[in-house]
């Protein structure tokens, strides 16, 4: 589990899926109200708490991103809460259990991701792509000093994928960044067929 905060009431949780098995919890569950999610993000947010200084109290929204093969990524964003500090305190004291006013919106991802720390594992898993003819598809970007691979799993037959999924595991490791923030912050260095492409010039 690795957590990181993106600004005062805003923090990014990033659970791979070993993450998940340890707890019991498959991935259909975050879409479910068990107890298990809720020890999961009760530990989440004391690990929050212990790392970062994250105050978990009052409402929260929390946006889970299902990425293929790579885990979830969690995004909790602390809410303004109404009424005066007294009255909040009022309430703890009444309910001594940790609770949290969650508003919970799930999203399943279709891009594959992988980071990469040189150019040369990216050549090197882009060759080994090609040679087995799995893809020639694929965006590459630059993002904090790292290349992204990103590939849309849409489509793509089970067993193919899987084979893609393997080779990028070998050379890389799987991202906690979102499509989104890879579009707004990354920068763009092949934006279609960047498997083709690298193995035509290297």
């Amino acid at each position: 589990m690795k957590i990181e905060r993106l600004n005062q009431d805003k923090i990014r949780i990033f659970l791979t899926f070993d993450d998940l098995l340890e707890r019991g919890i498959q991935k259909e569950d975050m879409w479910r109200e068990i107890p298990k999610v809720h020890e999961l993000f009760s530990e989440m947010m004391d690990q929050a708490y212990n790392e970062l200084g994250f105050d978990a109290s009052g409402p929260l929204a929390v946006e889970v991103f299902a990425l293929p093969a790579q885990g979830m990524v969690v995004i909790v964003t602390r809410g303004k809460v109404n009424g005066k500090p007294e009255d909040r305190v009022m309430e703890e004291e009444e309910n001594d259990d940790d609770v949290y006013e969650l508003e919970v919106t799930l999203e399943q991802s279709d891009i594959v991701m992988y980071s990469f720390r040189d150019i040369e594992d990216v050549i090197s898993v882009c060759k080994q792509l090609n040679a087995a003819d799995l893809t020639q598809d694929g965006r590459l970007y630059s993002y904090n000093g790292k290349y992204m691979l990103v590939f849309e799993s849409e489509g793509v037959e089970l067993t193919r994928y899987h084979a893609i999924i393997a080779l990028l595991a070998e050379y890389g490791e799987a991202t906690s960044v979102t499509a989104a923030v890879l579009e707004e912050y990354g920068k763009i260095i092949m934006p279609a067929k960047a498997v083709a492409e690298i193995c035509t010039h290297f």
